[in-house]
């Protein structure tokens, strides 16, 4: 368990009745995690996370002693896009993708499924194996995506890519970018693809009946 200080203002303390709180938290407790935590209802639209004073996405992991910020968006019209990033060995859950970028703000939500398919190149495929430099391709996903968000006015993006064994029909990386007005999610999600496979340090091997190789990078 870790202990953590959430600080709520504005609009969020009046709904807390309080603008501090210390929660113990199980280990590997994520700050998006902490608005479930509170047991406040629905969170509202446009919140951004803050760890020990700087702005960090909603998949950092929290510590024992971290001050934890929820920040409702700023008055004079300033906007922090919500930012989610994840490298997981699990199952990705596409539905809760698209649920954690859902912005009652918008007007378009667009994504992209990679999927695995069961043959290449005339060879039939028994599954992928994905290879991730886990910490630097984290960093590097945040990048692209706050980036998406700022060329394109984003509300909100999620980015979630496997790693380890994707069997043949099952997702191995998850894209979702929320904006106002459908092209620039359209466009955000497109050019996201594109940038996965010339930085983010993600590899993967094909896995065939007769033997393996490994195939460019990322999805």
């Amino acid at each position: 368990m870790a202990t953590v200080t959430i600080r709520l203002f504005a609009g969020l303390r009046e709904r807390a009745g309080t603008g501090r709180r210390e929660l113990d938290v199980p280990d590997g407790t994520t700050a998006g995690e902490i608005w479930l935590l509170l047991d406040l209802g629905d969170e509202p639209a446009g919140i951004a996370y803050a760890v020990n004073r700087t702005y960090s996405d909603r998949s950092t992991v929290l510590s024992d002693g971290d001050e934890v910020a929820l920040i409702p968006p700023v008055s004079g019209g300033s906007e922090v896009p919500r930012i989610g990033v994840a490298i997981t060995a699990d199952p990705i859950d596409i539905a809760a993708a698209h649920a954690r970028a859902n912005d009652e703000r918008a007007g378009a939500q667009a994504a992209f499924t990679g999927t695995v398919r069961n043959a290449t190149k005339g060879k039939d495929v028994v599954h992928l194996e994905y290879e991730a430099y886990e910490e630097m391709a984290v960093e590097e996903l945040t990048r692209i995506a706050n980036q998406a968000a700022a060329d394109h006015e984003l509300l909100a993006v999620e980015i979630v890519h496997r790693t380890g064994v994707v069997m043949p029909g099952d997702a191995s990386v998850v894209i979702v970018s929320t904006s106002r007005h459908r092209p620039s999610a359209l466009a955000a999600t497109a050019w996201i693809i594109e940038q996965l496979k010339v930085s983010v340090p993600i590899w993967k091997r094909e896995v065939y009946l007769d033997g393996s190789v490994w195939v460019g990078q990322g999805s």
